[in-house]
């Protein structure tokens, strides 16, 4: 069933004075404790309006991440570090191969509206996804992007997005993850989002037969970003 999220109007997303938003990209993996300081300091300098909103694009080292509704009992197999972190949402795993994007948007001045976000978060990967003709949708009671899996079965579908975000003065940090080609097998070790009916998986565009680099994610990422939130720019790093 499709959520009602999809009837939410998601063209107000972007900000009336027509500013962009700085899209950076790390090319080399990023500790997890390190991007969540380098994210809380940007989020205070955005809600000070002191710094420009930011797109953050990189790869974690393998690790898992327990949300604010994360059970101990969905840790099945210990295999790699465990961060507690204050976003919305379970269990997941990052990892090589996952593109994540730390979103940092002030919505005070696009949209204060946090169903209406995530809705705007899911239509993002939905266009980007849609560029290497993969469908993805929502579902009503799953946060995240799925793709059916007929070949697997009536009924079954995978997950290959996931969204976990945090609120500070209308400032959105945490985001999104898609599965470009991760070991899935690291997935086998928690219970994923808590979703724990045997239907319902984890693929990635490497499992449905898409071999892409995540440059080639990136720029459909940027692509439809913008189609969906307004203009990106290119971060330039400061000068040492």
């Amino acid at each position: 069933m499709v959520n009602s999220r999809q009837s939410l109007d998601l063209s107000t997303f972007a900000r009336a004075d027509g500013s962009a938003v700085e899209w950076l990209i790390s090319d080399a993996p990023v500790p997890y404790l390190a991007a969540i300081a380098a994210m809380e300091a940007r989020v205070a300098d955005i809600a000070a309006r002191g710094a420009p909103e930011l797109v953050w694009l990189l790869e974690h080292p393998p690790l898992y991440t327990s949300g604010t509704s994360g059970k101990a009992a969905d840790l099945l197999d210990p295999r790699f570090p465990m961060f507690e972190t204050g976003r919305g949402g379970q269990l997941t795993y990052h990892g090589p191969g996952q593109r994540v994007a730390y979103v940092m948007l002030d919505l005070k001045r696009r949209r204060p509206d946090v169903r209406a976000y995530v809705a705007g978060l899911e239509q993002w990967i939905i266009r980007a996804l849609a560029a290497f003709n993969v469908r993805g949708e929502r579902r009503e009671d799953r946060v995240g992007v799925w793709v059916a899996r007929p070949d697997k079965g009536a009924g079954f579908e995978d997950k290959i997005a996931a969204i976990g975000v945090r609120l500070r003065h209308w400032v959105s940090f945490h985001g999104i993850s898609i599965n470009v080609e991760p070991d899935l097998t690291h997935f086998a070790a928690i219970v994923p989002c808590g979703v724990e009916d045997p239907r319902f998986g984890v693929t990635s565009l490497a499992d449905l037969g898409h071999v892409l680099t995540s440059s080639d994610v990136d720029i459909a990422l940027r692509q439809a970003f913008e189609e969906v939130f307004g203009a990106a720019k290119q971060h330039l790093p400061e000068a040492t």
